[in-house]
């Protein structure tokens, strides 16, 4: 069972290297690396599992989900524009709204002249994500593998000066936990592979236009090693790599960093995380070939992980 699924990964990957690059496609906001963990370990997060920002990578991974959370981030991305996002996710669905907003750019003619007056570009997304764990389904037989399914669907709105756009996309993913096993002396737990695919089907469309969405289809690979440390790989078939480390010395503070490829060459990555009774604050950073780099900071808020008990009884020891 598991060579097949390998096997199916493989296929897989190969139609994606001939669809990803094919047609004319649009360049969006669902085209930025999301999250603020996940960046601090070089955006590798397919396989990996937790809080809101699951919705961002592997729509599957939300039915491991033990309760509500809410996330939400900000950037000044390549300090050319604001980036920012509001997820809110539940036990196998979420919904998320992104926007990218650049102000201020100075607009030319088709003779190189400058024109009258800024323009503006900007991104509107709203995305619809949900995962079974079919396993949870009375009506199917025991499984003998732990996996789970999902998918995404999303909206874009996108204003470019006078011109204006919007359309459908349709992503699917899977997420399967292998168990744990040992590498020799070192011993591996936690093991999960990921498999997304992006903008199945769904266009862009203008007045009298459309631009197809860009294609793609990513693997991911992680594992903890030892209790403090995580390793994450991710393999794009338009060509990008993503790896990254998470260490956290004590449960309530991490230590991250990555690198990634992307269109021009390698950045490299770095976060931190701060999660105190279901509160977390993260940050990451994330270097550019040639621009400057970019900062990201994320409040996200595990419901499920609130003591109020607790939280009473400090408030009453605070207040007179």
């Amino acid at each position: 069972m598991k060579k097949s699924f390998l096997l199916l990964i493989v296929v897989l990957l190969g139609a994606g290297l001939s669809v990803c690059v094919t047609g004319e496609t649009a360049i969006s906001v669902f085209d930025i690396e999301p999250g603020v963990r996940a960046l601090g370990m070089g955006g590798a997060a397919v396989s990996l599992v937790g809080s809101a920002e699951t919705l961002y990578h592997n729509a599957a991974g939300l039915a491991e989900l033990s309760g509500i959370s809410f996330n939400s981030f900000y950037a000044s991305h390549l300090g050319l524009g604001s980036y920012s996002a509001f997820g809110l996710t539940f036990r196998n669905w979420g919904l998320c709204l992104l926007t990218l907003n650049s102000g201020n750019i100075v607009g030319y003619d088709a003779g190189g002249n400058e024109t009258d007056g800024d323009l503006s570009y900007g991104n509107t997304g709203l995305i619809f994500g949900f995962g079974v764990d079919p396993s949870q389904l009375p009506f199917l037989p025991a499984l003998p593998l732990d996996f789970s399914l999902g998918g995404r669907i999303k909206y874009l709105s996108v204003v470019n000066g006078e011109t204006k756009g919007s359309g459908f996309a349709f992503d699917l993913a899977y997420r399967m936990d292998l168990g744990d096993m040992r590498l020799g002396p070192v011993g591996l737990s936690d093991i999960g592979l990921g498999v997304t695919a992006t903008n199945l089907f769904g266009a862009l469309n203008y007045d009298g236009h459309s631009e197809s969405f860009s294609m793609d289809l990513r693997l991911g690979a992680s594992t903890r090693v030892i209790e403090t440390v995580v390793l994450a790989a991710d393999l794009q078939a338009s060509g990008g790599f993503h790896l990254g480390v998470e260490y956290k010395p004590v449960k309530t503070f991490a230590i991250r960093s990555g690198i990634l490829t992307q269109a021009g060459g390698v950045s490299l990555t770095l976060g931190l995380g701060i999660d105190i009774e279901g509160f977390t604050i993260d940050y990451a950073y994330v270097s550019h070939p040639n621009l400057g780099g970019s900062h990201r900071v994320s409040l996200t808020i595990d419901f499920s992980a609130i003591d109020l008990t607790a939280m009473v009884r400090s408030l009453r020891r605070i207040l007179p």
